[in-house]
């Protein structure tokens, strides 16, 4: 019943003159976002779009990516987000993996796409977006044929002639714990009952109540999204807002973080809530809000969210005193499991960080996957049910070890460990039993950076590992043996950043007589994180 372009028409008509768009001096009614929508739409359905055929959106925050998005569902196609970090080899492998017909890019990153187009025999058609709006006509050289979105979104077309289902799908690419990216399936009806009512309220139970709910809000949701929408956190906060009928605000500059930017559009646009990724965000917001001679207008903010990694109680509470109306609220899901567990700070208290509420649909699992009672003490990994992904696309295997089926419910375990607390009803979490390392908010498998750095001239041996940074949480840190020669440990980091994203690239090179394995030669993480705080002063 619940397809999502469905029910954003249903919002678009209950708020057709009101913003739904909002990027520095660009606003789009939700009038116009639907009108666009559609025609981009047309426009995949007139080049053959398959039906559940995939929409690959490789741009900064910019209104084109959730006009694209939205598009994508009203042609019955399913979004996929691309990290536009990604270097020539993830590109190629995730466009691949995604078998993807219809790509959204950036003119920025239309270069690295065309290396890697002819290797995507499904492609069908690519539109690039433009800064302000129309591509450059550098960008669209770059690739021979594409078209360029703002002029595809305001050539009026049709009404796509597809049929559209509450079983169509929402593709979100995660690196997850593997080595490549994952693509995590989500149904929209699962998605619709997720983030529908604004996050505060049930879903409505029908379209007639959709449209009356949008149209009833007094006060219009403006939601700031600090990072990226091609992140979860991003994107699922942006739609949770548009189901509400609220606008979408996005920095004016997507291209770098700068907290002075931030403030000075929640104070321009009376922003109400925001969204960002822990003390990366948290903390520069703070200094800046320290730092500056005229306060902020933040009287319009009321909320601020975070998802992806914990933040501190101290930063917290350094935002408290800037806006003691906040409610500060951490959230403990990921890309394959929402509704894991939160913990809430306002003025009046807080809960600690790390600690966060059980929901009567989160149990624990032991390593076999079997369910551990949740008791004061009891350790597992945490297990979310409710709507949740019905698997990796294209990977039964892992999906069967992350979605579990328990009485007659469907739990995702992605890995994540806690112990209940005395109270019985919170829990603390103790980390993801892999390896993964979360660094600012983005996932990296250390594997997969370590056979970039055991490629570089000299290198023996390598094992990757995360130390605490103020900062990002982890900074990824190469632990090296040598050949015998001295290494060079800026042109390790040159040499990663040439294969893989920036972001994987290791902050710190620690070289080491030998990388410590155990007999079987798998690596020792723990002793070899001690070696690497121990040599960088941490320990």
């Amino acid at each position: 019943m619940f397809n999502l372009a469905d029910c954003l028409d249903v919002v678009a008509d209950a708020c057709g003159p009101e913003d739904a768009l909002v990027q520095g001096g660009r606003r789009l009614s939700w009038a116009d976002t639907a009108r666009r929508a559609r025609n981009v739409a047309t426009w995949m359905v007139d080049r053959g779009a398959s039906r559940q055929g995939k929409v690959a959106v490789y741009t900064y925050n910019h209104p084109a990516y959730m006009e694209s998005c939205w598009a994508a569902m009203k042609a019955a196609c399913v979004p996929v987000n691309v990290n536009y970090r990604y270097r020539e080899e993830e590109l190629r492998y995730l466009l691949d993996n995604a078998d993807a017909e219809f790509v959204v890019v950036h003119q920025d990153f239309a270069p690295t796409l065309a290396k890697v187009r002819h290797d995507l025999p499904l492609l069908r058609g690519v539109l690039v977006v433009g800064d302000g709006g129309a591509a450059s006509e550098a960008g669209l050289a770059e690739l021979p044929g594409a078209e360029c979105f703002e002029q595809v979104a305001e050539t009026d077309r049709r009404e796509p002639r597809v049929e559209r289902s509450a079983d169509d799908l929402l593709f979100l690419y995660t690196g997850g714990t593997t080595g490549m990216p994952k693509g995590v399936m989500w149904r929209q009806a699962d998605l619709y009952l997720r983030f529908a009512g604004g996050g505060l309220t049930a879903p409505p139970s029908s379209m007639a109540a959709l449209h009356a709910f949008a149209k009833s809000q007094p006060v219009r949701r403006k939601a700031l999204i600090g990072p990226p929408l091609m992140h979860g956190t991003g994107w699922f906060t942006a739609m949770i807002t548009w189901l509400a009928g609220g606008t979408v605000v996005v920095l004016d500059d997507p291209k770098r973080f700068d907290p002075a930017d931030l403030w000075g559009v929640v104070e321009r646009e009376k922003v109400s809530s925001i969204t960002i990724v822990g003390d990366s965000f948290a903390k520069p917001m703070l200094r800046e809000l320290e730092a500056r001679q005229r306060p902020y207008d933040l009287s319009s903010l009321l909320l601020v969210t975070s998802s992806g990694v914990m933040w501190s109680e101290e930063t917290k509470q350094g935002l408290l005193r800037h806006a003691p109306q906040l409610t500060l609220i951490d959230s403990f899901s990921s890309s394959e499991a929402i509704g894991m567990g939160l913990s809430v700070t306002t003025a009046k208290g807080s809960v600690h960080t790390a600690k966060f509420q059980l929901s009567d649909k989160t149990r624990l699992f032991d390593e076999a996957l079997r369910p551990v009672e949740s008791k004061p003490g009891a350790k597992g990994m945490v297990g979310a049910g409710g709507p949740q992904p019905l698997g990796y696309y294209k990977d039964p295997a892992k999906s069967a070890r992350t979605f579990v089926e328990l009485e007659g419910q469907r739990f995702s375990v992605p890995g994540d460990w806690a112990v209940v607390n005395d109270d019985g009803v919170t829990l603390t979490l103790l980390g993801r039993g892999s390896v993964c390392i979360n660094t600012g908010g983005e996932k990296v498998f250390p594997e997969e950076v370590e056979e970039v750095v055991k490629r570089f001239p000299g290198v023996r041996d390598c094992v990757v590992v995360g130390v605490p940074d103020e900062k990002f949480g982890e900074a990824i840190t190469a632990v090296i043996s040598t050949l015998g020669g001295p290494i060079d440990g800026e042109a390790v980091k040159a040499h990663v950043k040439q294969h893989l994203a920036g972001y994987k690239a290791p902050k710190h090179v620690v070289v080491v007589d030998d990388v410590y394995r155990s007999p079987s030669g798998k690596a020792d993480f723990k002793r070899t994180k001690e070696m690497a705080l121990e040599a960088l002063g941490l320990a």
